[in-house]
């Protein structure tokens, strides 16, 4: 099946759905005044759903590819910016464990598109 746009991809749906939860546990108290840290995690939950759309936007396999790497490297930066919050009781560990999970499982996805893509014949 052909992908028209980055909004088809699984991967980018699942990236924003992240974003919506990243955003509303960052308008909760005790994030909502650590401006720091709420930069942070949104700007690492914005980077993964942007790339993966960066990349697809360029029609280029090599470049795709590429790009898919810096969404999944900014999906480890979150899940570690989310762990340290847990550490110093900004985010609970409840709410931690649940997007971890989440953001493991689009790694996983993010890493088997790359696969496809390397092993795919144009």
């Amino acid at each position: 099946m052909k992908v028209n746009s980055f909004e088809e991809l699984v991967i980018w749906q699942k990236a924003i759905e992240i974003g919506v939860e990243i955003y509303h546990l960052s308008d909760q108290v005790p994030l909502k005044n650590d401006y720091k840290s709420r930069d942070q995690l949104i700007g690492s939950v914005v980077s993964i759903s942007n790339n993966i759309a960066e990349g697809f936007e360029y029609n280029n396999r090599i470049q795709f590819v590429k790009f898919l790497g810096y969404a999944k490297g900014s999906a480890g930066e979150l899940r570690s910016q989310l762990a340290l919050l847990v550490k110093v009781n900004r985010v609970s560990e409840k709410k931690y464990l649940i997007l971890r999970e989440e953001l493991i499982g689009l790694s996983r996805q993010i890493k088997a598109l790359v696969t496809y893509l390397k092993t795919k014949k144009e």
